[in-house]
């Protein structure tokens, strides 16, 4: 097939999918506007504050809309967490050094994704890990490439402080978690221990359903300002979101203990962050169409993709096994020479803090390692699989793809 061939039989395919997400996006849309309505949102919010942040109204006003829409008691949304990872890590830490009842956490989902082994200490000795502090770590293998709720059920016990759920595929090729799925495996941890807090890695999973993980039954949940949640504005940052006392721990982590939530200023202001959560849903919708056109044209490459054209969607995140290291390098390539930023920049395999394996990456974004703008990364180790994700206009997502695609066919 020529390229144009492609990229006219891939839309043709992807078209159906559209349709069924539409909805959920205008449903998430009505949803953060009446958060916004509710909370009572004045751009006197937007103001930033130095030094301490004492009486940050803007602060506070972006965490009680944040806890609106995601259904928490309480909420933790901060530019001064720089990862994802750092906000997931700030609430493990704070579950496991906070609490009284059980010295084990476990991975509900098989292994965690690669930057928060680091944190768990598992793959290797990591200064400041959980393992280091003596925490127990255990991780529920999959089956079949799906979660194990006989598995999960037999692995908590009377020592079990918290059970983490992440809801994406990470650096894998099991399927996403939907809200059903993240219900059944809280309501087999709650019966066997109900004092087991579940906490969700929401990454990637934000608005792509009609309800969120707090909804599902789960205690916390914690995720990235620069995926989903923030729209493709914010600049930086990351949430967490659910029980009052768990986000508070979570807080006191962050800062100090005595300061918690009451400090922190952000003398840019808060604008793109409160703007970004308004943009989300439909910049997620863009997304997920982006994903389903992948899927389409690696289909039509002859590459295995998951998930399939026609797979229901519960995260961003679109997969595509390729043939060798060479490969991965030359979708990169393409991809990277759409990019509204470095599209001259020839993407190579490299070091990254957090990953054992070289990562390569095409990523030409605003903000930097923003992952609602379109990406595609992986590590160079087999299957040589390609995780592309993101896209804040699917014109955009559109281009992108038939770029690798045009460097694929160039080198075969």
């Amino acid at each position: 097939m020529t390229l144009e061939e492609i990229r006219s039989k891939a839309l043709e395919m992807a078209e159906p999918q559209f349709k069924k997400f539409e909805p959920i996006a205008l449903a998430n849309t009505k949803k953060v506007l009446e958060a916004f309505k509710e909370c009572q949102v004045s751009d006197y919010h937007f103001t930033g504050t130095t030094g301490y942040g004492y009486n940050d109204v803007g602060r506070e006003k972006l965490d009680e809309v944040f806890a609106y829409v995601f259904k928490g008691e309480k909420a933790l949304v901060r530019p001064h967490f720089v990862s994802g990872t750092h906000a997931l890590a700030t609430t493990l830490m704070a579950i496991m050094g906070n609490g009284s009842k059980g010295s084990e956490f476990i991975y509900a989902v098989g292994a965690p994704y690669d930057t928060m082994q680091s944190v768990i200490g598992h793959t290797r000795p990591v200064k400041g890990s959980l393992i280091e502090k003596g925490f127990t770590y255990t991780k529920v293998p999959l089956k079949n490439n799906r979660y194990d709720l006989e598995g999960i059920q037999n692995a908590v016990n009377d020592n079990t402080r918290a059970v983490v759920i992440q809801r994406s595929r990470g650096y894998s090729t099991r399927e996403p978690l939907s809200i059903v799925d993240i219900k059944a495996i809280v309501d087999v941890v709650k019966a066997k221990n109900p004092d087991t807090i579940c906490f969700v890695d929401n990454c990637y999973g934000e608005f792509t359903e009609l309800q969120e993980p707090l909804e599902a039954g789960a205690d916390i949940m914690a995720g990235s300002l620069i995926k989903n949640a923030g729209g493709g504005l914010a600049p930086t940052g990351g949430y967490i979101v659910g029980r009052e006392d768990l986000v508070e721990d979570a807080s006191y982590q962050l800062t100090a203990p005595g300061l918690g939530d009451h400090m922190g200023s952000y003398a840019p202001g808060y604008r793109l962050f409160f703007q970004g959560l308004f943009m989300a849903p439909h910049v997620v919708l863009q997304a997920l169409k982006g994903a389903v056109y992948t899927a389409a044209v690696g289909e039509l490459l002859g590459y295995e993709v998951f998930p399939k054209v026609d797979a229901d969607r519960y995260d961003l995140i679109q997969a595509i096994n390729l043939k060798n290291g060479e490969e991965m390098e030359h979708f990169c390539v393409g991809m990277q020479a759409y990019s509204p930023v470095d599209a001259h920049v020839h993407p190579i395999p490299g070091d990254m803090p957090g990953y054992e394996d070289k990562i390569i990456m095409a990523g030409g974004t605003f903000v930097q390692g923003s992952s609602i703008e379109l990406s595609a990364d992986g590590p160079v180790r087999p299957p040589y699989t390609i995780f592309m994700q993101g896209g804040l206009v699917f014109e955009h997502s559109m281009l992108g793809i038939l770029g690798a695609a045009e460097e694929l066919l160039k080198h075969r």
